[in-house]
């Protein structure tokens, strides 16, 4: 099955515009044109991913991502935005965003995008299939996509648990940050560094005891990072 994605923006034209061209590509799609109905279709129809507007009218992109975080709901969202400020793309990716385009983009990069951002979605948990990676006094369920620290559920968004699983796999090696960024944004340049760098933070301070005083995440200047740690309990 393709595909269910909802398109956010208060511009109709530019809707109708991308709505056509995912419809070629073979999604079904949905619309809404302010925030407050954005939020509704959210919650009835639970779409695949969202392309959000971040200036809507009713809530704003920013606040229907906060929400959608409050309420653990894990869709991917692609933040659309006219700001080209980098505190405007670093707030959507700190609410939860997973990818970002800047207006005027090109159809062909959205489409690109959205690809990409569906490749990784979350898949359904599997029942017959349990993995757990166990390090220091962090367990990992990669079947559920739940993370516990000394017993205690700890709460991430699905990127959040893309990137400490991808670290973990690769525990006590530098990983760069252009291979992060390629890996979990698909991004083949290093100009995007601080999205990684939000990401990281935000890791820090759910799963260290002491995010001032990392333990596990370390920072490799100039090159990348690396999680240290035991082997697989």
């Amino acid at each position: 099955m393709k595909a269910r994605i909802l398109v956010v923006d208060d511009e109709e034209s530019l809707v109708r515009l991308i709505t056509h061209n995912l419809q070629k590509e073979g999604y079904e799609t949905i619309e809404a044109l302010d925030g407050n109905r954005a939020w509704e279709l959210i919650n009835a129809e639970k779409p695949d991913l969202i392309l959000l507007d971040l200036m809507l009218p009713g809530k704003d992109g920013l606040e229907i991502c906060r929400l959608m975080r409050e309420e653990k709901i894990y869709i991917p969202v692609i933040m659309l935005t006219a700001r080209d400020e980098e505190i405007d793309r670093i707030l959507g990716l700190e609410m939860g965003a997973d990818d970002y385009v800047t207006k005027p983009f090109s159809v062909r990069e959205l489409m690109a995008r959205v690809k990409a951002v569906l490749r990784r979605r979350r898949p359904e948990p599997a029942p017959s299939r349990s993995e757990t990676l166990e390090v220091g006094d962090l367990v990992l369920n990669t079947a559920t996509y739940e993370v516990f620290r000394n017993g205690v559920k700890i709460d991430l968004t699905l990127k959040e648990f893309e990137l400490l699983e991808i670290l973990v796999r690769n525990r006590n090696r530098v990983l760069k940050r252009g291979y992060l960024l390629s890996a979990l944004w698909n991004y083949n340049h290093t100009g995007n560094t601080r999205v990684l760098d939000v990401h990281i933070s935000k890791l820090r301070d759910k799963i260290e005891p002491d995010s001032s005083n990392p333990r596990y995440i370390r920072t490799v200047r100039g090159i990348g990072y690396k999680f240290e740690g035991g082997t697989d309990g």
